[in-house]
């Protein structure tokens, strides 16, 4: 119990701190620990619940969370997350740890690009953005990861959402993603209730913490840390698949 509590502490405090997914951190220490890959990504939707809802309450509190904006995405990737636990249930172990590595090798590549703002908010018909919060839903609670990492490009870059609220934006759709995915993966028999919430409630102590801290580092330094970070995920994934 005392290892799931720093666990999910060590969790809580990193995604706080870098403001990503927790699925992103705790899946490879999971595996790390010899769990079930299908078991460690159920773990990890139920972390989410928790962080997401937490998370997204102190960005409400700060008043960078539009709810409006994010709603219609946010119900297609409520939608598409029910799915999630079904594909997984129907791709190997070894398939499902190579999309989470290609997953990590985009959010790495993904730091050393500069995503430019714009200063007008383009108007989307809605059923364009069911369909993209489809899509990342699915896909992302099928790994699980939040979406947030997907989401904010498509936000910032195409849609021109102001940086701070596309994030803020991006951890409410998790909000929907993985309640969506811990219902769907529940049905497929991948969680653990018990290490998960545990887990989850630990995180969210972390997250307050790792939130606390980024406000006390120049951002400069707080991105390079988080590519060392990546790079040793990336690093421990490489080898853990192929050998090398």
């Amino acid at each position: 119990m005392l290892e799931l509590v720093l666990l999910g502490v060590s969790v809580g405090v990193i995604s706080g701190f870098f403001g990503i997914g927790g699925g992103t951190i705790l899946i490879p220490l999971l595996l790390l620990l010899n769990y079930d890959t299908k078991v460690a990504i159920g773990i990890a939707v139920l972390q989410m619940v928790f962080s997401s809802v937490f998370g997204s309450y102190l960005n409400n509190k700060k008043g960078t969370l539009n709810i409006t904006m994010v709603m219609v995405i946010g119900i297609g990737g409520f939608i598409g997350a029910q799915f999630s636990g079904l594909i997984t249930s129907n791709i190997s172990d070894e398939t499902l740890e190579v999309l989470f590595l290609t997953f990590t090798s985009f959010a790495l590549v993904k730091l050393f690009f500069k995503t430019h703002e714009s200063a007008d908010i383009k108007k989307i018909n809605n059923y364009i953005l069911l369909l993209i919060g489809f899509i990342i839903g699915a896909i992302s609670m099928t790994i699980g990861v939040g979406g947030s990492l997907l989401l904010v490009p498509i936000l910032v870059g195409f849609l021109h959402v102001p940086l701070k609220q596309a994030t803020s934006a991006g951890l409410f759709f998790v909000v929907f993603s993985s309640i969506s995915g811990l219902i769907s993966h529940s049905l497929e028999g991948h969680m653990d209730y018990e290490k998960g919430v545990l887990i989850g409630l630990a995180s969210l102590f972390g997250v307050y913490v790792g939130i606390h801290l980024k406000e006390k580092i120049d951002a400069v330094l707080q991105k390079k840390l988080l590519v060392i970070f990546y790079l040793i995920i990336v690093s421990y994934l490489t080898y853990r698949i192929f050998g090398v």
